[in-house]
């Protein structure tokens, strides 16, 4: 009987490691080492729309981001390695419905996106680019800058003294550029505007720098890619993330909370098997104290 109820509550806790493992595989195949980081930046004025993000080919169970609109940017998603579409619909549109724009990239294990959306509300396209997570001198900064003006085609920009670029094409990005860490002021200058802002650029930091249409003018903004060499950040200025959707069922927080039932399970096992031990041994170790009583 005692093995059969063992039996029993072994079962149980299997069923409560076992069964949850099958139902969020995709979400811990993206916790191992062979997985990537993605998030996505809405650098397109207008409506914010819905984004998706599913497995090539099996939009069935796509992970969701609301965007909090022009500007914003999510925090960085873990996700399996292995190849993506990211598409936008408008909000109340369905999920099955035809995107208002669309994209595939690969995203390789050990590797960090960013899906940016650039462009006027009626002429929206995205862009992925390839982050940097880390610099080569830990005493040096990485910078990289975004143009999405849409009012100013053609801008300039320095950090310092030091100028990232001359004439940067709307939907253009730089690649990456070693700075002196600091406070320095970031300026950019057009034609028709110009914006600056002092920023702060931590020793082995990365940082993408967003030119934007301001209500008066250019607007800047400071997206920290990396805080540092070992630090991942949580996405950047104003970031907007709505929380993920993956699939039927389940959520990040689902699996901690099954490991903490099961270890109580398997606590309440061992907590039984003590106390009928300690029971059944008890009448012996009295009966042996009597006769020294007496």
């Amino acid at each position: 009987m005692r093995l059969g109820r063992r039996l029993v509550l072994l079962t149980a806790v299997t069923a409560l490691l076992g069964g949850p493992a099958l139902a969020t595989a995709p979400l811990a195949s993206a916790t191992g080492a062979a997985q990537g980081f993605v998030r996505c930046a809405d650098l397109s004025p207008g409506t914010p729309e819905v984004v998706y993000l599913y497995p090539f080919g099996n939009p069935s169970h796509p992970m969701m981001l609301m965007h909090q609109g022009y500007g914003s940017v999510t925090e960085y998603m873990p996700v399996g390695a292995g190849q993506y579409t990211l598409a936008m619909r408008p909000p109340g549109a369905s999920a099955s419905s035809p995107p208002t724009v669309s994209t595939s990239f690969m995203v390789s294990a050990g590797s960090n996106y960013t899906v940016a959306s650039i462009g006027s509300e009626s002429s929206r396209r995205l862009k992925v680019l390839t982050d940097e997570m880390a610099t080569a001198a830990g005493s040096k900064v990485l910078v990289r800058v975004i143009q999405a003006s849409v009012k100013q085609p053609q801008v300039t920009v320095s950090v310092g003294s030091d100028v990232l670029a001359r004439e940067l094409g709307f939907g253009s990005a730089t690649a990456y550029r070693e700075v002196q860490p600091g406070t320095p002021t970031v300026t950019f200058s057009a034609s028709g505007g110009r914006a600056a802002m002092g920023v702060k650029l931590g020793a082995g930091s990365v940082h993408t720098i967003v030119v934007l249409d301001g209500v008066s003018g250019l607007k800047i903004d400071n997206l920290t890619d990396a805080a540092g060499s070992m630090d991942m950040p949580n996405g950047g200025a104003a970031t907007g993330f709505g929380g993920t959707v993956p699939g039927a069922g389940g959520g990040p927080g689902l699996a901690p909370w099954l490991a903490t039932l099961a270890g109580g399970v398997l606590l309440a096992v061992a907590g039984g098997t003590g106390l009928r031990r300690s029971r059944r041994t008890a009448p012996a170790h009295d009966s042996s104290a009597a006769p020294c009583g007496r």
